[in-house]
């Protein structure tokens, strides 16, 4: 067995990875770059070795550093996580030439899967069902929108090396075709430096599900029964649950043996993920799955599968990569129950889901279900890396009770000041549609408008956020007369500032009903959370009470925390409706913020560089007489 690991990754499934190997006795090593020193996974830890900085560049896909850390620290295996050079064959390489065991995927595995055409003319010859298409060699204009006219409209256009929703277009009409195939190019040389594509039928109800299966340097395969990570908003999963809903036993054998298949056929050790794409226009069917592409790795959901098994897939990991045999037999592995995991994310759905950054002030995560997470209260959220800030992972009996315990579960997230889609996760967890198990990949924008939370504050949050602002308990006889008036329920009428609306709220003794919970943070302010949502709230400031206007009245607020790139205008300036004032950067995505009329500018209070908090104040203008 393994005695010592080095984990070359951060966050939530390094302490995943430290968390099992701990238990195995496996001394761990984690590696980290120096804005990462401070969180959890670097203390959890035996040793821990900074290789650099906050960019991933320069740290955490430094192979050259992660290779001398492992010699520094004496480790003897280096397990990759997910993400940064988990699928990278050059690095498994150089982990076997540096004398180290290498935690993941073989190479040659890594390398015939890496590419989707390759990939796909692998598993038709092993027998493997594949979604209708063309993956030629010739890559010419002409041939493409031929074959694409050939599997029939709507197709989709996939980078050959594609990941992550990057270079892949839908067309659904063949004068459409040479600008998507064109942009698609273009995206994909920039992001993975090939621009080849490959042609696939579109499926018009899709669902995605797929298999985790395992294999061990003595030839054994075996799966770990099926995913379903359908519920994806811009092709990134927000909720994963094992098993599928509506596979039957026949459906669920074919796919599960045909990924089988398929890790045989590149001679697969270790955890991987085949992806098959379903057409669930008539419910799942065995002839109409088929193969999308493989992961090389073990899955952000991985979580899900451990939950109906009862397997923990790490330490299947470590005993693989160590020489010894699968742990189970295939006719010893059986779902039990089922799972579910929606991922919590550092963004703002409010404002079209843009990220959010900055520090972890007051953090709480619910303590009864499985929270898998890479920050703890007091941590911070930097826009360098993924922004993902736990996984809640919850089992049941049955699908239904599973997906009430999900829901409930991200109704109780607690997270200020950095925003989160919890929210979000709580709509979407308690949907009729999919609590009834009719979800597909275009569930979410189908459903967007009803999923995202409303800006504005309901009355429920009114309330409450309004009665915590009274002066003394309700056993107060000034107070409790307040508003009395014969045969009707008394109120007190009180001005509060929610979310950045100014309201004059009547408190009704109904508010004490109210599952909204109010905390008071270490600076004096005040947050209510209700069903996912954060909402800051106090008194007027006293601007607002003396007239000076709403928010839209020209304030410019930063939509985000993040870094002040470039502010265009100075005081005094004359601006005209829809002019760039300022630009802000937080992870990696930037937001430009125009004048909202015409109107002279009469205060800027960044500069370029400045780190902002959400709704800060950036420039105002007012309305030019």
């Amino acid at each position: 067995m393994i005695r010592s690991l080095l984990i070359a990754n951060r966050g939530e499934i390094a302490r995943r990875i430290i968390r099992t190997a701990r238990r195995m006795g496996v001394r761990t090593v984690a590696v980290h770059s120096d804005v990462d020193a401070g969180l959890p996974f670097v203390t959890e830890a035996d040793t821990a070795f900074c290789i650099g900085s906050a960019a991933a560049r320069d740290s955490y896909l430094r192979q050259d550093r992660i290779l001398a850390a492992a010699r520094e620290t004496g480790a003897e295996a280096i397990h990759p996580g997910y993400g940064f050079l988990s699928e990278n064959a050059e690095f498994a390489e150089a982990v076997a030439a540096a004398g180290l065991v290498w935690v993941g995927a073989p190479p040659a595995a890594i390398r015939a899967m890496g590419l989707k055409d390759a990939a796909k003319a692998r598993m038709q010859s092993a027998g493997v069902p594949v979604t209708p298409g063309y993956m030629g060699e010739d890559q010419s204009p002409d041939r493409l929108r031929r074959e694409a006219g050939a599997t029939g409209y709507p197709v989709l256009i996939k980078a050959v090396a594609g990941g992550g929703g990057k270079g892949m277009r839908r067309v659904d009409a063949a004068e459409a075709f040479d600008e998507a195939l064109a942009s698609c190019r273009r995206e994909a040389a920039a992001a993975f430096g090939d621009e080849r594509v490959l042609i696939e039928k579109y499926i018009l109800s899709p669902r995605h599900v797929e298999v985790q299966v395992f294999g061990d340097t003595f030839g054994n395969v075996v799966h770990l029964f099926e995913r379903d990570c359908s519920l994806q908003r811009r092709h990134q999963k927000v909720i994963e649950e094992a098993p599928a809903p509506g596979m039957d036993a026949q459906t669920r054998a074919a796919v599960c043996e045909a990924a089988v298949r398929a890790a045989q056929a590149v001679g697969y050790v270790g955890a991987g993920t085949i992806e098959f794409i379903a057409d669930a226009s008539e419910g799942l069917r065995a002839d109409r799955i088929w193969f999308m592409e493989m992961n090389t790795r073990l899955q952000v959901e991985h979580p899900v599968t451990e939950a109906i098994t009862g397997q923990d897939l790490v330490e299947w990991q470590l005993r693989v990569a160590s020489g010894e045999p699968l742990p189970l037999r295939q006719d010893a592995l059986a779902i039990d129950g089922w799972a579910m995991e929606a991922r919590l994310y550092a963004e703002n759905p409010a404002t079209g889901f843009l990220p959010s950054t900055g520090p972890l002030d007051h953090m709480r995560l619910p303590e009864t279900v499985r929270v898998d997470s890479g920050v703890e209260q007091g941590d911070a959220v930097t826009p360098f890396y993924d922004p993902m800030i736990a996984k809640l992972v919850v089992h049941a009996p049955r699908r239904t009770e599973a997906a009430a315990r999900l829901a409930a579960a991200a109704r109780a997230v607690e997270v200020w000041p950095v925003r989160t889609n919890a929210g979000f996760l709580a709509r979407a967890a308690a949907d009729p549609d999919f609590v009834a198990g009719r979800v597909d990949t275009g569930f979410i924008e189908r459903r967007l408008e009803h999923l995202v939370p409303d800006a504005e504050p309901c009355e429920t949050v009114l309330q409450v956020a309004a009665a915590a602002l009274l002066p003394a308990g309700p056993d107060d006889p000034w107070i409790a007369l307040a508003g009395f008036r014969t045969n009707a329920e008394p109120h007190v009428e009180i001005a509060v500032e929610v979310g950045g609306s100014l309201r004059v709220v009547k408190v009704q003794d109904a508010v004490r009903k109210s599952s909204a919970r109010v905390r008071h943070l270490a600076d004096g302010g005040q947050v209510l959370f209700l069903d996912g949502v954060a909402w800051p709230f106090g008194p007027p400031r006293a601007e607002r009470l003396a007239g000076s206007g709403q928010v839209s009245d020209g304030a410019i607020l930063a939509p985000m925390p993040g870094r002040v790139i470039a502010v265009a205008v100075e005081e005094g300036a004359t601006v005209t409706r829809g002019q760039r004032l300022v630009v802000i950067e937080a992870m990696k995505m930037e937001q430009s913020l125009a004048a909202p009329f015409d109107g002279i500018v009469v205060a800027v209070k960044v500069t370029e560089g400045d780190q902002v908090s959400e709704s800060a104040l950036l420039v105002r203008v007012e309305a030019g007489s």
